[in-house]
């Protein structure tokens, strides 16, 4: 279970999204504690900002990792760095290395970013979002077999809906070339998708990057009460999936699209 503590939110959407390092710290080591055993997270600017940074990047990683243990990773989203030459030069500028970090592959530029963090030692989780063109592209790339993983990202946020395009997705990956497959929703697709990675036994993640509300519709005081529930519910759900032949597979998403 992966912590996506913050995203691309703001304290605007709630008190309890971490922004400094020492706060997204802190809020690491609570979630792990709550048991995550992962890390995701958008290092922000003084003024609130996703930024890749190397001087907003190093004191981040420094501040997570004197709390907690666990893989950390980081965004190369475009929206922190449009311009594709420009996001390519921060990453390549990195002092502090994250142990992971996601790059959006129908993002332009997506592929030379891989590439060059792959170069360093990062591992890399290939984005692949539904609604976009992104698992055509990874099925092209040469670097599909060199990835960490693939993260399946399902943007639709209509409860009713977004486990469909959960499995559409997942059927759009196919087996995903060997590689292992993290699967997560958001906003009101958060939890129907959560639920249905444990029954496929997929990984997943929770935090307030995807949802600030938990199963019950509350909404959430931070990061450790997110991992706490999503925990349950995918314990729970994985639990009743057990014993059912290739519900752990991603053929089983392509067999329940038919």
């Amino acid at each position: 279970m992966q912590a996506c503590l913050n995203g691309r939110r703001s304290p605007a959407d709630s008190a309890s999204v971490p922004m400094s390092p020492e706060d997204i710290a802190h809020s690491a080591a609570k979630a792990v504690a709550a048991g995550a055993t992962a890390v995701h997270v958008h290092p922000k600017t003084p003024c609130g900002h996703d930024s890749l940074s190397p001087r907003v990047l190093a004191p981040t990683l420094e501040a997570i990792r004197a709390r907690v243990s666990v893989p950390v990773g980081v965004t190369t989203g475009a929206w922190a760095e449009p311009d594709p030459a420009a996001r390519l030069a921060r990453v390549r500028s990195w002092s502090v290395l994250p142990d992971f970090a996601s790059v959006n592959w129908h993002e332009p530029g997506a592929e030379a970013v891989a590439e060059q963090l792959l170069a360093m030692g990062v591992g890399v989780e290939a984005g692949i979002w539904s609604g976009t063109d992104a698992a055509a592209r990874f099925a092209d790339s040469p670097l599909r077999p060199r990835v960490l993983r693939v993260l399946a990202e399902v943007t639709d946020p209509d409860p009713a809906t977004a486990e469909a395009s959960a499995r559409a997705l997942l059927a759009d990956l196919g087996e995903a070339f060997a590689r292992p497959v993290l699967l997560h929703g958001e906003e009101g697709g958060t939890w129907p998708v959560l639920r249905l990675a444990g029954r496929l036994g997929l990984a997943t993640r929770i935090g307030l990057e995807d949802t600030l509300f938990l199963p019950d519709g509350q909404r959430a005081d931070g990061n450790a009460q997110l991992v706490a529930g999503g925990l349950v519910q995918y314990g729970s759900f994985h639990r009743s999936s057990q014993g059912r032949p290739g519900r752990q597979t991603l053929a089983a998403g392509r067999r329940a699209r038919r």
